[in-house]
């Protein structure tokens, strides 16, 4: 790609919707399941949809949730959840709250990262 399509501000009404925060901190949610079977992507779908419900007043965006095979991380299949938030004390106390029950998870290991924006460009493709 040429680098002179690059540009360094939002210019366009949708590049401006693309800007990302300044700040992000992503929050990995890992449920570690004592066994997999087909109502296991089930349960964990309804497990967070509840969390989404119990998160008014929350600074957190859902990000992505799938299931990995043992052997990817260790040896256990594990249940991931991760999110974008300002707010890492609420959303842990949402998700104990909605998992603490789950008798299929043997323990929930988390990761916190957080990224700091150095550069940001934007540019189209023509397609």
């Amino acid at each position: 790609m040429d680098n002179t399509d690059l540009t360094k501000e939002a210019e366009t009404k949708f590049e401006k919707k693309l800007i990302q925060d300044q700040y992000n901190v992503n929050v990995a949610f890992y449920v570690h399941l004592k066994e997999y079977n087909n109502n296991v992507r089930t349960e964990l779908e309804k497990r967070i949809s509840e969390v989404f419900f119990f998160s008014k007043g929350v600074d957190w965006k859902f990000d992505s949730f799938g299931i990995e095979k043992a052997g990817s991380r260790g040896k256990n299949v594990l249940g991931y959840f991760i999110f974008r938030t300002a707010n890492l004390t609420e959303l842990k106390k949402l998700f104990i709250e909605n998992f603490k029950d789950y008798d299929n998870a043997e323990k929930i290991s988390c990761s916190v990262a957080e990224y700091q924006k150095i550069n940001e460009t934007f540019f189209e493709l023509k397609v």
